[in-house]
């Protein structure tokens, strides 16, 4: 059965992905650590949710953070550590995805995770009368290319260079014309 990404221009040869199905999570923490660590490298995200998991780092929550405590230079935040478990295993799996296609994972940037709300499903026995909480998330992974750290820096040695050329026939401050 072929899965369906909300994730558009998908490349082969240098992105991998991976989706979890009903996964047993609430939707708005999910949310929340998706906007988080998106456009980020995969090495940041696994440490960040490691950290969120022992309670050392708090996610800011931006939009669903009515009535929420603050937490230290972010605001309003929480330590959603069942989000990030799935989150986390999710990542562990892109990133094998990602392995297995031949990439480097040490380069891999999340371009694109997003949660959504699955089908409602009801608690079993005694809990009939609730809803259990599901959530769908999808990730794809783009392997960056080679730092560009070095080429900066020959531009701004470039730049240097450019302005200690001084034109013939120019003068500088200080420097007075001579008199006919």
């Amino acid at each position: 059965m072929a899965t369906n990404y909300s994730a558009k221009d998908y490349n082969k040869e240098n992105m991998a992905r991976a989706i979890g199905r009903s996964l047993p999570i609430s939707f708005k923490p999910s949310t929340e650590i998706c906007n988080f660590i998106r456009h980020k490298s995969v090495n940041y995200a696994k440490d960040v949710l490691s950290k969120i998991i022992e309670h050392k780092q708090a996610i800011p929550f931006r939009r669903y953070n009515t009535n929420l405590g603050h937490k230290r230079k972010i605001g309003p935040g929480r330590y959603p550590k069942n989000a990030s478990i799935e989150i986390l295993k999710l990542i562990n799996s892109v990133e094998a995805n990602a392995q297995f296609k031949g990439m480097n994972t040490a380069n891999l940037v999340i371009t694109h995770i997003n949660a959504n709300k699955a089908a409602k499903a009801m608690h079993y026995g005694r809990k009939r009368s609730r809803w259990a909480k599901r959530t769908n998330l999808e990730i794809v992974v783009q392997e960056k290319a080679a730092d560009k750290k070095s080429d900066k820096k020959e531009i701004k040695e470039g730049k240097k260079n450019f302005g200690e050329q001084k034109k013939e026939g120019t003068k500088t401050l200080g420097e007075k014309t001579p008199k006919k």
